[in-house]
């Protein structure tokens, strides 16, 4: 599913134009993103949590130059579904 169908599907369940509905769903994006670059974390109670996961400093190999580089601690973004979603997709059952 795109941006564009979660759009439409919004739109065609609410009736609200598309375009009202496609500002707010990326209002809604960009709240997210910032949040996230500020180092903050976003709670959406029965959906799940939008976290900035810390990576310790590492070493890796390059098995093709035989050389040994060091990858820093980093921030990365990821998504947390709550039990409830979880407990959803796993029953759904595709036929």
């Amino acid at each position: 599913m795109t941006k564009a169908d979660i759009v439409n599907e919004i739109a065609k369940n609410t009736g609200i134009e598309k375009v009202t509905v496609q500002k707010t769903v990326e209002a809604f994006m960009e709240s997210v993103k910032d949040s996230m670059v500020a180092g903050n974390n976003v709670y959406l109670r029965g959906f799940g949590s939008f976290i900035v996961k810390k990576r310790a400093k590492k070493t890796a190999r390059n098995i093709s130059k035989n050389t040994t580089i060091i990858i820093p601690a980093h921030n990365i973004p990821a998504f947390k579904p709550a039990k409830t979603f979880i407990t959803k997709v796993k029953s759904h059952v595709k036929k």
